[in-house]
């Protein structure tokens, strides 16, 4: 037993103090949807966990750089961070202490709790929720495998384990109807002629336009040249007089009671756009080329000069779906390119033209070919826009959710209505649709440029696919109702002596050997006659009908005899006996049909005929022959 003072405490775990985190605003930069470069801050010191805020903040801002993130996906994962602090703030008491490297104040209570209480915050179904959760698993798990930072260690299980949450279902939406595609259609290749037309003036005004020092400021094509030259926008005002004092040759260009303080930026978009295109006159090439390839907006606008090749006979595109990372070439042949004697190619350009993919990008790149010489890119993209910002010309990517020029605006300048959202999806679902159409609903072909989950997921419910599904189902169901409605044909004794004419066998579908064989008993099924016993709808064609008699009566090849009377009176009475030995679910499961049939055929006799049949079965002069199989019941 050890003495006094030999006792020595439990040696404690080391603790790894965390490192310390930056002081200040944190901000990044990068590449805005619009192609312009943005920004975004987060200030950790507007919360009362400034520590734990400038940990989770840190990482975001390593995670903005190293994953080479955009802008508005930053702001997404701001947006988490934000969410979680003030949950933080108003939560734990101890929140100025709370970090991820302390076990005290532990949060991975506030963490679940914060989890938990996500949903109720967007609309049932957001996908939001779990993204935000897994904005924030995923910036702690950055930190902890960070060798030089500190995460505590009961938060393993959370960093591995599930969120919680569902990830939630995104709104689809329909595919447009084909009027409405066509009126599509036909718009933009009206628009595209109209801009086709703009950019001829600019070119024909560049045709007689000299260097402005020479010709003179005040004309039109010595801008348009000063332009075309590489001027800056803005020092062209400079050469200008004041808007009061323009001549009419420069206040013609311009809309109608246009005021003095903004004619000078619009005279500039007016000038650069009779030489370059804007991002409103994108959406006619980008609605022509997703009718005509069946590929993505995000696939057709982002083609680059290196990915379209031309060849007499169409033109072969290498289509990148950064979405599903994937990379596929597609060939799509020309219906307006002809080999000419020299071995150059002739291109007619049609007003209202097809579908032509080769054709449609010629008439792209020669709108944008100014843009892709003066933005020094070595593979520009084919979908650049121009604009003015403030008074200097920026040169970028079309954005089809531009503010001030989405698919909506163009809609409402080409004087178009659609019916549902003018959604640029749906257009990609048309021309699922009409593939599937195609294919004969043969998915594996359909989804040729996704997967079948992809295409079960988001295409199989448009719904012209709906209708005509429901047509094939509905023509399915009505052909085996009526094969299982279609019972026996009942001949009277009158309709039985009519078999002798050629008429009446017709009618009764027989042919006169048929007619014969049923005089001399060889077409006999035992409770009735058959038209084909080798033509059974129960067994395989060519082979003896394998459930005669016991479905005789639910079968359409079936002739029902007045001399067929007696064994239908002994079929009824066996019916009668099974029933009062099944249970009413087991005897209509497997005789339902035939009782109700032959109910239906005594029903027509008269009373004297079955008191005469009941005679012949008491003399002996009738009986009916059944397979064992009738006479033993299985449970199901």
């Amino acid at each position: 037993m050890p003495r006094k003072g030999e006792y020595r405490s439990a040696p404690r775990p080391e603790r790894r103090d965390p490192a310390p985190s930056r002081i200040g605003r944190r901000r990044i930069e990068g590449a805005e949807p619009n192609g312009h470069v943005g920004s975004t801050t987060l200030d950790p010191s507007e919360f009362r966990c400034a520590a734990l805020a400038a940990e989770l903040a840190d990482e975001w801002v390593e995670l903005g750089a190293t994953d080479d993130l955009g802008v508005a996906t930053m702001r997404c994962y701001r947006r988490a961070i934000r969410s979680f602090c003030h949950f933080v703030d108003a939560h734990l008491p101890a929140a100025a202490d709370a970090s991820l490297a302390h076990t005290v104040p532990d949060l991975l209570p506030v963490i679940l709790n914060w989890t938990r209480q996500l949903p109720a915050h967007w609309p049932p179904g957001s996908t939001e929720p779990a993204h935000q959760a897994g904005r924030l698993r995923k910036l702690v798990r950055r930190r902890g495998a960070h060798p030089h930072r500190y995460v505590t260690a009961h938060l393993g299980g959370w960093l591995t384990g599930s969120t919680g949450l569902r990830r939630g279902a995104t709104r689809e939406v329909d595919e447009f109807s084909r009027a409405d595609k066509k009126a599509l259609v036909r718009a933009a290749w009206a628009d595209i002629g109209a801009l086709e037309r703009r950019l001829q003036r600019g070119r024909d005004l560049l045709e007689h336009a000299v260097d402005p020092e020479l010709g003179g400021w005040l004309e039109p094509a010595n801008l348009l040249w000063a332009i075309d030259h590489g001027m800056p926008t803005r020092d062209l005002l400079t050469h200008l007089p004041s808007p009061a004092d323009w001549p009419a040759e420069l206040t013609d260009l311009l809309p109608p009671g246009t005021a003095l303080n903004y004619r000078g930026r619009t005279l500039l978009r007016i000038l650069t756009g009779m030489l370059y295109p804007r991002n409103r006159d994108l959406h006619g090439f980008r609605i022509l080329l997703i009718a005509a390839t069946g590929h993505t907006s995000e696939e057709v606008t982002g083609l680059a000069e290196d990915q379209v090749e031309f060849t007499p006979q169409g033109v072969l595109l290498t289509f990148t779906k950064n979405r599903a990372r994937s990379i596929r070439r597609r060939f799509y042949t020309s219906s307006s390119a002809a080999d000419t004697e020299d071995g150059t190619v002739t291109v007619t350009h049609l007003a209202t033209g097809r579908l032509d993919a080769a054709d449609i990008l010629r008439r792209l790149l020669a709108a944008t070919a100014k843009l892709r010489a003066r933005s020094g890119l070595t593979s520009a993209p084919l979908f650049l826009r121009s604009a003015i910002w403030v008074y200097d010309l920026t040169i970028s990517r079309f954005n089809g959710d531009m503010n001030g020029a989405d698919l909506n605006i163009w809609l409402e300048q080409m004087k178009l209505r659609v019916s549902g959202p003018a959604d640029i999806r749906r257009l990609r679902k048309s021309g699922k649709v009409e593939k599937a159409l195609a294919y004969r609903g043969r998915v594996s072909d359909v989804a040729d440029d996704n997967s079948v989950e992809v295409f079960h997921g988001h295409y199989a419910h448009g719904t012209t696919v709906k209708v005509i599904a429901g047509h094939v189902i509905t023509g399915a169901q009505q052909r085996w109702l009526d094969e299982a409605l279609t019972g026996p044909t009942v001949l009277t004794e009158d309709a039985e002596q009519a078999l002798d004419d050629s008429v009446g066998a017709a009618a009764a579908g027989l042919t006169p050997q048929q007619v014969a064989q049923l005089r001399d008993g060889a077409m006999d099924m035992g409770v009735s006659a058959c038209r084909d016993p080798f033509d059974s709808p129960f067994g395989k064609a060519g082979d003896l009908c394998p459930v005669a008699p016991l479905r005789c009566l639910e079968c359409r090849h079936a002739l029902v005899l007045p001399s067929n009377l007696p064994q239908l009176l002994l079929l009824a009475d066996h019916l009668a006996r099974l029933r009062n030995r099944l249970t009413p679910q087991h005897f209509h499961a497997l005789w339902g049909q035939s009782h109700a049939n032959l109910a239906a055929v005594l029903a027509d006799r008269a009373p004297a005929e079955i008191e005469l049949a009941r005679k012949q079965i008491t003399a002996g002069q009738a009986d009916l022959h059944l397979p064992l199989s009738a006479h033993v019941e299985f449970d199901r």
